[in-house]
C-alpha cells in the first residue's frame, strides 16, 4: 500500500486530499483503510492451532492442493477493518438520503422486531403447509391490502424485485396475448419519461420497443401515442408518476385508447409511494403494475438482497400470474397453490418465476408498516411526501434551473438541470460538492429528458429541518458553480476518497487483489 504522510493513495488515481498532513493518513476519526490483503498476511493465522496427527482424508479428489490465500487476521484486526469500512458508508440511518426515483425512506424498526419474530424469522419454504398458517395469512392478508389500495383484481406476490416484478408483468401480458391468437403483436410503446427498466424489460421478453416523446411539459405526448397504435402494438409500458417528478393526467385516455386496439397497460409502480392512498391504478385502466416493498412500504433496499416487487392484476389478466400463490377457504385454512393446472383454480398461469413464494422478511414489514399506519395514515404518506418535494422545489428553482416548474406542482420529487452553471461546470460537480457538505448526492443525469439532471426525492419522512439543511447545503453549492469556484471542480476534498478517474473505473476495473510484484490486469 502506499500513503504519503497527507493520506493521497496515487495508484486509486483521486486528487490528493486538502489539509494538513498526517503520519496515519488517518483525518480525525475518520480512519485510513488499507485493502484486508495488505492487513493481514496470507502466510499466518489470526490464531494458534495446534498440529494435529496425520489422518485419512475422505475428500478423495476434492483435497485442497494449494493455500486459498486468505488473509491471517486476530479478532480485534478482522472487526477493526469492518467497523471502519462501515464508517465510511452511507445509509438512511445516518442522514438525508435525495435519491430521485427511488423513495430511500426510513425503515421503521417496529418492522424489523415483527419480522424476527421466531415463526416469521425461523420458518422455511419446504415446511408442510399446515405448519405456517400464520405466515401464509401475512401472504394472504398483504396480498389483499395491495389489491384494494390499487383497485386491481389479482396480485402475483412471488416476483423478487421491481424489475422481476416488470417481467412478470409483461409475461402475463404476452401468456394473454398467445391465448387470444394474437402472438403476432411483437411491439411495446414506452414513453421518453418511464424508468430505464420498463424497455429493457420488454426487449428481454422478446418484444421490440418504440419510444413516444414527451411533450415541452414534461408527460408523455398523448397524440404521438396514439398515432403509433395499431394491430402490431402488444402493449404500453408508463411510469406514473413518471420520472420528472410529474402525474400523468391523460393516463386514462391513453389505457382507453389502448385497449380499444386490443393491447395492454404497464404501470410502473416504483413511484406508488406518491399516490398510494390518494390514486387507484386500476381505475385509471392499468392491467398490471409491479410494487416496490422498499419503496413505499418502507422495507430496507435489498442492494441484491431482500428485494420483493408484487405485482397487481387486472380481471384481464390475473388468469395467467404466475404460481405459487395463496388461496384462503371459507374455514380460514389457507393453502399454496403451487401446480399449474390444478382443478380450474389457475389453469391459464404462465408458470412459475421462481422456486419458492417470494421474500417473507420483506411481507412481515410491509404488511407490519401497512397496519401500523391504516389507509388514513398511508393517505398522509402521499400527501407529506407530495408537500415535501414541492418544498425543495420551490425553495431552489431561484438558483437551480427547474425545467418542468411551470407544468404545476410536482409529485413526489423535484427535478432540476445544470443550465445556468459557469461554463465546464456541470451536475456532476454540484453532486460532489454535496458530499463535502455531508449528503449523499441526489440521483444525477436522469431522466435523459432532460440535459445534466437533477432529481431530487426527499419523502415523507424527512423533517422541515432536515430538509432546510439539504436545502441550504445544495444552494451553497449551486451558488458555487454559478460563479466558477474553481475548488468544486476538484471536490470533494472531505471525503475518504478524492474525485476519481470514474470512466476509467467503469471501463477497466480492478477487481481482484494481486500480491506486490504481480501483474494488475482487470478481469
Amino acid at each position: 500500500m502506499t500513503i504519503n504522510a497527507s493520506g493521497w493513495r496515487p495508484e486509486i488515481g483521486g486528487s490528493k486530499t486538502e489539509g494538513a498532513a498526517t503520519f496515519t493518513g488517518n483525518k480525525g476519526l475518520m480512519l485510513e483503510e488499507a485493502l484486508i490483503f495488505e492487513i493481514g498476511d496470507t502466510e499466518t493465522t489470526g490464531v494458534d492451532i495446534a498440529d494435529t496427527a496425520p489422518a485419512a482424508s475422505r475428500l478423495g479428489g476434492l483435497a485442497r492442493e494449494r493455500s486459498i490465500g486468505l488473509p491471517g487476521l486476530s479478532e480485534p484486526e478482522t472487526v477493526r477493518h469492518y467497523t471502519r469500512l462501515s464508517r465510511q458508508n452511507y445509509g438512511i440511518d445516518l442522514g438525508f438520503f435525495p435519491l430521485g426515483s427511488c423513495t430511500m425512506k426510513h425503515n421503521p424498526r417496529l418492522n424489523e422486531k415483527m419480522a424476527r419474530l421466531p415463526g416469521f424469522a425461523d420458518i422455511h419454504p419446504l415446511q408442510p403447509v399446515d405448519t405456517v398458517q400464520g405466515a401464509l395469512g401475512v401472504i394472504n392478508e398483504l396480498a389483499v391490502w395491495l389489491i384494494k389500495l390499487t383497485g386491481m383484481h389479482g396480485v402475483a406476490m412471488s416476483p423478487k424485485a421491481g424489475a422481476h416484478g416488470e417481467l412478470c408483468g409483461i409475461l402475463c401480458i404476452k401468456a394473454a396475448l398467445d391465448a387470444r391468437g394474437e402472438g403476432h403483436r411483437k411491439v411495446i410503446l414506452v414513453p421518453e419519461s418511464a424508468h430505464g427498466t420498463n424497455p429493457a424489460t420488454a426487449a428481454f421478453a422478446g418484444y421490440q420497443v418504440e419510444d413516444i416523446p414527451a411533450t415541452p411539459e414534461g408527460r408523455v405526448d398523448t397524440a404521438a401515442l396514439k398515432a403509433r397504435l395499431g394491430p402490431d402494438v402488444a402493449g404500453v409500458m408508463i411510469t406514473n408518476p413518471n420520472t420528472c417528478g410529474l402525474f400523468e393526467r391523460d393516463l386514462k385516455e391513453i389505457s382507453d385508447a389502448v385497449h380499444a386496439v386490443g393491447g395492454y397497460v404497464y404501470c410502473d409502480g416504483a413511484n406508488f409511494n406518491a399516490i398510494v392512498g390518494r390514486v387507484r391504478p386500476g381505475d385509471l385502466g392499468i392491467d398490471a403494475m409491479h410494487i416496490n416493498l422498499h419503496k413505499t412500504f418502507s422495507t430496507p433496499h435489498g442492494g441484491g438482497g431482500p428485494g420483493s416487487g408484487p405485482v397487481v392484476l387486472s380481471e384481464a389478466l390475473s388468469p395467467f400470474g404466475p404460481l405459487p400463490f395463496t388461496e384462503r377457504y371459507e374455514d380460514g385454512h389457507i393453502t399454496l397453490v403451487e401446480e399449474e393446472s390444478v382443478g380450474d383454480r389457475h389453469p391459464d398461469s404462465f408458470g412459475r418465476m421462481t422456486a419458492f413464494h417470494g421474500q417473507m422478511g420483506m411481507f412481515t414489514r410491509a404488511l407490519t408498516y401497512i397496519l401500523s399506519h391504516g389507509a388514513d395514515g398511508l393517505r398522509q404518506v402521499a400527501e407529506d411526501a407530495v408537500l415535501n418535494a414541492n418544498y425543495v422545489l420551490r425553495s431552489l428553482e431561484d438558483v437551480l434551473d427547474a425545467p418542468f416548474a411551470h407544468s404545476g406542482p410536482c409529485m413526489h420529487e423535484a427535478l432540476f438541470s445544470d443550465n445556468g452553471m459557469a461554463e465546464g461546470f456541470t451536475t456532476l460537480d454540484i453532486a460532489k460538492g454535496l458530499i463535502d457538505e455531508g449528503f449523499h448526492p441526489m440521483t444525477v443525469y436522469f431522466p435523459l429528458v432532460v440535459h445534466g439532471a437533477m432529481l431530487v426525492e426527499p419523502t415523507e419522512t424527512e423533517s422541515k429541518a432536515a430538509l432546510d439543511q439539504f436545502i441550504g447545503a445544495l444552494r451553497s453549492v449551486a451558488e458555487r458553480g454559478k460563479a466558477g469556484d474553481p475548488s468544486l471542480k476538484s471536490a470533494p476534498h472531505f471525503a475518504p476518497r478524492a474525485r476519481l478517474d470514474e470512466t476509467l473505473a467503469a471501463r477497466k476495473p480492478v477487481l481482484t487483489w494481486k500480491a506486490p510484484g504481480l501483474p494488475v490486469a482487470a478481469e
